[in-house]
């Protein structure tokens, strides 16, 4: 290895744009992949961990496979969440094969790369400079064996790395001594690297990595179905591909696998969604039901039940994905991803949101339509219906987590949840809940409906909500109710712009001036048009904000339509989810013969 090659390091954690990010997970954790083959982001052992790979915040510690010579960059996934990043430069052209291994376990994780070069020859070099603590810690009790096979700590985990047995520690100039190697290789060779992150010192050895490449890709063959959509089926996969590889072991699916990545620069909008969102998981498990009775279903519907026979009426918005509280919102003391801060943690943890409860039983209505709601389930419904009629009145935070007013998203949504649970229940109980649904509905009538015919945000605030499109689809009203009608009509005609849709207007501002468009929204849109047989309206809003993603396919929150960039953490679950959903709609949104790739 020249010192040239190894001397300039500083490039290796710079940040890129969030279109340019790619991500492999295995349920337990996820590694969030720059276009030089950096590891940006991972948190070990579980989502909601310290980070030991941490510059997309501003911290240290990453991974790097990246070739010396000047490239362009693509990728594409294979096999589910295995990505494989593609380079073409001055000398030809290298990939890496990036996953993390299956089965997984909450304890360890498998990191397998392996490096091939397609066409001419290839240098590529490959950093190694795992950190403790979001960056703070460095590696510690590092040596190399006999057998060339690298062994350290990082905090408790203990640290295996195979395939560099001839890297050199380097100071890397700030304050770190990473592993660094240049392999050099020639056309259709290829180079196997395994790292193997392990809480158990007695853990098993690494596996041989073509073994483990085999089980991996059997791994993804085996959690995706073959989802028949008239539309969209790679991107229906795909989204269940991310919803899959963001669901743990014990059924939990995080809102998203970073933290503290900026909805708008410098205005203090960031968050942490390493946690799992009820309402989100309902969303999941909701856009699951319509492809079918699928183990991502069935997932929801356990680790929501359990929350629910847990904590009662006093369910919490958000749980780690262990079922435990969601810790207090807290600085990490770094720089931040551009524009951002370094929050971890999440204030949600203090709210009451009402619709959570009516999500529940709308995801509890699909187990049991779907014949998959066993007797915890059903008492699962039973405490989420009762919470429903002690706490209706109640104001709550609602579905954008503001201060508490009596929403009437999170009304009508509890309206909608209890129809539709009660539809698979027996008459004496069916009638009691739809009671309450009755008396809800007729409530939130006589006080949030505008003068202009449609539903208002609140009693008091009678500004529009594309929210407000969501109890709609679910039928918490008909859709030929005119107050559904007026209100697809209000959101097209105040709170979108070329193609996107925005949640809310905050003030007399451009829309776009205060917040990004919000992705799910638009997907409302294209959900809402279906339900009233506008076909060609629904294909052109699912079209347009599946789109809003980079060569990765990943969605995250809001898109910047004027520099049309990605906004805030990825993969946003509920994103894909509602993309699911629009793809897999039993109301096709196809126009013309369906025909797609």
């Amino acid at each position: 290895m020249r010192r040239s090659d190894r001397a300039d390091l500083a490039g290796i954690g710079a940040p890129h744009i969030l279109r340019e990010y790619a991500l492999i997970a295995d349920g337990e954790r996820g590694a969030v992949v720059g276009p030089r083959g950096d590891f940006s982001w991972m948190c070990f052992p579980r989502w909601h961990s310290d980070a030991c790979f941490a510059t997309l915040i501003g911290g240290q510690g990453t991974y790097a496979v990246t070739p010396l010579s000047r490239f362009v960059w693509g990728g594409y996934y294979e096999h589910g969440l295995i990505w494989r990043n593609r380079w073409v430069t001055d000398e030809g052209t290298v990939e890496c094969r990036e996953a993390l291994a299956l089965p997984s376990s909450p304890g360890r994780a498998v990191i397998l790369r392996r490096i091939l070069v397609r066409e001419g020859t290839a240098r590529v070099r490959v950093v190694l400079d795992p950190r403790g603590e979001f960056g703070h810690q460095t590696v510690r009790r590092l040596r190399r064996g006999e057998d060339g096979t690298w062994r350290g700590r990082i905090g408790e985990a203990h640290l295996t790395w195979v395939g560099a047995g001839d890297a050199q520690r380097v100071a890397d100039g700030h304050g770190g001594r990473p592993l660094v190697t240049v392999l050099e290789l020639e056309a259709r060779d290829s180079h196997d690297l395994v790292l193997v992150l392990d809480t158990d010192a007695r853990g098993d050895p690494p596996p041989s990595p073509d073994v483990a490449w085999s089980e991996t890709e059997t791994g993804w063959s085996e959690r995706l179905p073959a989802i028949e959509s008239p539309t969209a089926r790679r991107d229906a996969r795909h989204a269940y591909a991310v919803l899959s590889g963001l669901t743990s072991a014990g059924g939990g699916m995080v809102a998203a696998a970073t933290m503290s990545l900026p909805e708008r620069a410098r205005r203090g909008r960031n968050y942490d969604y390493r946690y799992v969102w009820i309402r989100d998981q309902c969303f999941a498990g909701e856009a699951v039901a319509r492809v079918g009775p699928l183990p991502l279903l069935d997932d929801a519907v356990r680790f929501v039940s359990g929350r629910l026979l847990a904590d009662g009426d006093r369910m919490a918005p958000a749980y780690t994905v262990d079922g435990d509280p969601v810790p207090d919102q807290r600085s990490l003391d770094l720089k931040g991803y551009p524009g951002g801060t370094d929050v971890v943690g999440n204030w949600v943890n203090q709210q009451f949101q009402l619709d959570a409860f009516g999500e529940s039983l709308l995801l509890l209505a699909e187990g049991a339509a779907h014949d998959h709601l066993d007797a915890d389930g059903w008492r699962a419904a039973d405490v989420a219906a009762a919470a429903i009629e002690r706490r209706w009145r109640e104001p709550d935070a609602g579905i954008w987590e503001l201060e508490p007013d009596a929403w009437t998203h999170s009304r009508l949504i509890c309206v909608a949840g209890l129809r539709r649970i009660a539809a698979h229940q027996s008459s004496a109980r069916a009638s009691q809940w739809l009671a309450l649904a009755d008396a809800i509905l007729a409530d939130t009538a006589a006080h949030a409906v505008h003068a202009g015919g449609y539903w208002q945000r609140a009693p008091g605030d009678e500004r529009i909500d594309a929210a407000l499109l969501l109890p709609i689809i679910r039928g918490a009203v008909a859709p030929e109710d005119p107050r559904a009608v007026a209100t697809l009509r209000a959101v097209a005609e105040q709170l979108t712009d070329d193609g996107f849709c925005y949640r809310f207007r905050h003030d007399e501002r451009a829309l776009d001036e205060s917040e990004g468009a919000f992705v799910m929204c638009g997907f409302l849109l294209a959900l809402a048009y279906a339900q009233q047989g506008d076909l060609v309206r629904a294909a052109r809003w699912f079209e347009r904000n599946r789109a809003a993603c980079g060569p990765a396919g990943l969605l995250s929150e809001e898109f910047d339509i004027v520099q049309r960039q990605m906004r805030g953490n990825l993969p946003q679950a509920f994103v894909h989810a509602l993309l699911l959903e629009c793809a897999a709609t039993s109301a096709p949104l196809v126009v013309g013969d369906g025909s797609e790739p």
